[in-house]
């Protein structure tokens, strides 16, 4: 593998989130985080149960996103609106066809200011731009309702994000 396939990490941080309280108040933190806005891709990676998309509902109710928050399993992407700013949460669990990407108009979404968040990216890994953060959400293999999460900081404005 070349050196291009392997993004540099700027900065990492490795957390512990003992309980789902813990997840919502880190989401918290996040989403009054000046430099959210106006536009910020975060990455979610994890195995399946891992708290991802938990981990997007916390922060799109500390966004202020009211009514059903649905998981975009079978959507690919569900978009919100808070305060006039966009926000798209995608899942490309099942995504397998490029082509999905141009037809859904994802590059459009991606090209505009907002908050994306993305579970499963590597799915979609060769149509994706960089993530400012990427989320790694792993259960603990003792407790589980624990959850071990490193955060890396892919860009400039990553690390900005990790500073707040």
């Amino acid at each position: 593998m070349s050196l291009a396939q392997h993004p540099a990490i700027l900065e990492t941080r490795s957390l512990s989130w003992p309980d789902e309280s813990a997840c919502a108040s880190f989401a918290r933190r996040l989403a009054v985080a000046p430099a959210l806005w106006p536009s910020t891709f975060i990455a979610l990676d994890g195995p399946l149960g891992a708290g991802k998309t938990t981990f997007v509902r916390h922060l799109l109710r500390a966004l202020g996103v009211q009514g059903r928050i649905k998981s975009p399993t079978f959507a690919v992407m569900e978009p919100y609106e808070v305060d006039g700013r966009a926000i798209s949460h995608f899942d490309f669990y099942r995504f397998a066809d490029p082509r999905e990407w141009d037809d859904a108009g994802f590059r459009d979404t991606f090209a505009a200011s907002g908050l994306k968040l993305a579970e499963w990216p590597d799915k979609a890994a060769p149509v994706l731009p960089m993530p400012d953060l990427r989320l790694q959400i792993e259960p603990d293999p003792v407790r589980d309702d624990v959850r071990r999460v490193t955060v890396h900081a892919m860009t400039p404005h990553g690390v900005e994000l990790l500073s707040a």
